[in-house]
């Protein structure tokens, strides 16, 4: 008996990391979001506020912790938007939508039960309107351009705060708090809570989803037209590519000759103040 490919054992060390990834972001999400009711009843400004904070952190944490292994994408919007750029193969894109899909499913069925509630209830929360799809539009194109920006500019390695930076502020700034992924989405239906969304918004949230992230490549490509596929491949953060740990390798490299250079010119510095002296 022959065991699996390389190939194919790295793939699916990347959908377990997207699975794990994505159940995590689905439990801090609607886990936080179960808490804040329960600390702060009727208090929504303060209910939003540990949502988000809870939420921003948690981001960073994950993205940490699965980012080395599939790149931490956990949203069908980013992984179909890095095989458009040519980071990800169409193949790969495919292949993560039902993880990231089924992770975020179980992380919400987690949230519910870690909160003594049943372990799935339909969320009669409707956030469907005009402002709410504009709202994803502009949250999604904006988390797109957060990640790719970075990549282009070789500072990927920064992503995790970046992206949790950036979902905690959209959570303010827009009127829908920042969905800006369909897999989110679908698991926020299952849960009966502050974070929830009820079935018959998720449509017009995912469609707005697409949309925002379809423009978000569409500006990338405009501000950024010398993106690289390498480069895009290093998104959200440098991980195992098709071809091994080679991205890991190169934003590794890639960080250790920015420190060598900024200690170039730190010395250099120094040498001239004491010519000058």
């Amino acid at each position: 008996m022959t065991s699996a490919p390389v190939p194919l054992r790295r793939l699916s060390r990347r959908l377990t990391a997207e699975f794990l990834g994505s159940a995590f972001l689905a439990a801090i999400v609607i886990g936080s979001g179960i808490a804040a009711q329960r600390l702060s009843p009727g208090a929504t400004g303060l209910e939003l506020l540990e949502n988000s904070a809870a939420t921003a952190a948690g981001l960073f944490a994950i993205i940490l912790m699965f980012g080395p292994v599939s790149g931490a994408h956990f949203n069908p919007v980013v992984s179909f938007a890095d095989a458009a750029l040519g980071g990800l193969s169409w193949r790969d894109a495919a292949a993560y939508l039902p993880a990231q899909v089924s992770g975020c499913l179980a992380g919400a069925v987690t949230a519910n039960l870690m909160f003594a509630q049943a372990a799935v209830s339909i969320s009669v929360k409707h956030r469907a309107s005009g402002a709410h799809a504009l709202s994803e539009v502009i949250a999604t194109a904006g988390l797109v351009l957060v990640i790719f920006a970075l990549a282009r500019a070789g500072r990927a390695a920064s992503a995790p705060a970046a992206v949790g930076a950036y979902i905690g502020a959209a959570y303010w700034f827009t009127a829908s708090t920042s969905f800006a992924n369909p897999a989110i989405t679908i698991g926020r239906m299952f849960s009966d809570s502050f974070a929830g969304i009820a079935p018959s918004s998720a449509p017009l949230f995912i469609a707005a989803q697409i949309g925002g992230g379809i423009a978000g490549v569409a500006i990338i490509r405009f501000l950024y037209p010398a993106l690289t596929p390498a480069q895009a491949a290093e998104v959200v953060v440098p991980h195992e590519s098709a071809n091994g740990a080679a991205a890991v390798r190169a934003g590794a490299g890639a960080g250790r000759a920015r420190q060598l250079a900024r200690k170039g010119k730190v010395t250099g510095h120094a040498h001239g103040r004491r010519r000058g002296q």
